[in-house]
């Protein structure tokens, strides 16, 4: 610090009782606040996760707070390895959650033989269509979760999927804001000051 600020903060310490120039703030400033925010976002994501349970039947069977992490890591781009990890269930049990809320990735659809002929085939049996496509079973009822997914989400008109969309994309924006306002607010005021202040 230059000689004439060091000046101004010796005569502050001296007219202060404080023991130091500057103080955090201890609440945050402003109309948006994150801990409100959050827990509207979980409210609104439960919302949708129960009305899909209220219309489809689920393969899985998880506790609700459970679904909106699973919903929450998802648009956050981790991997079904990963979700699994943090929600200490297994891959698969991720992957079947994923299909009952209708969140499908690009590469759910990488099978390797025609995912369209699995959809026309739908009530051949397993073992029939394993054979023809010469993969397991295990495989053929992957798939078929991945069908009845996007069948299903094609019949909602993509309701839900657009709900969680516009749920977390706005969450996403006030995020953004806040973090401007939190690390930006004064930046703009602080512009103009004049700091060539003479006794």
């Amino acid at each position: 610090m230059d000689d004439k600020t060091e000046e101004l903060r010796d005569i502050f310490m001296d007219v202060s009782d404080e023991g130091t120039v500057t103080e955090s703030q201890e609440e945050q400033r402003g109309s948006i606040a994150k801990t409100d925010d959050e827990e509207a976002i979980r409210e609104r994501l439960r919302g949708v996760i129960e009305a899909l349970a209220g219309r489809y039947d689920f393969a899985t069977d998880l506790e609700t707070a459970t679904y909106v992490r699973l919903v929450r890591a998802f648009y956050d781009d981790e991997s079904d390895e990963a979700i699994a990890d943090a929600l200490e269930i297994s891959e698969d049990e991720v992957f079947r959650a994923r299909m009952d809320l209708h969140l499908l990735r690009g590469d759910d659809t990488d099978a390797p033989f025609d995912v369209c002929e699995l959809r026309r085939r739908r009530d051949a049996s397993d073992e029939t269509l394993a054979a023809e496509f010469g993969v397991d079973e295990t495989t053929v009822r992957h798939y078929r979760h991945v069908v009845a997914a996007q069948d299903a989400a094609r019949a909602a008109n993509h309701r839900y999927q657009t709900e969680f969309d516009e749920i977390l994309t706005d969450a996403a924006l006030s995020g953004h804001f806040t973090d401007q306002i939190t690390e930006d607010g004064l930046d703009e005021a602080a512009e103009d000051i004049e700091t060539d202040v003479s006794f």
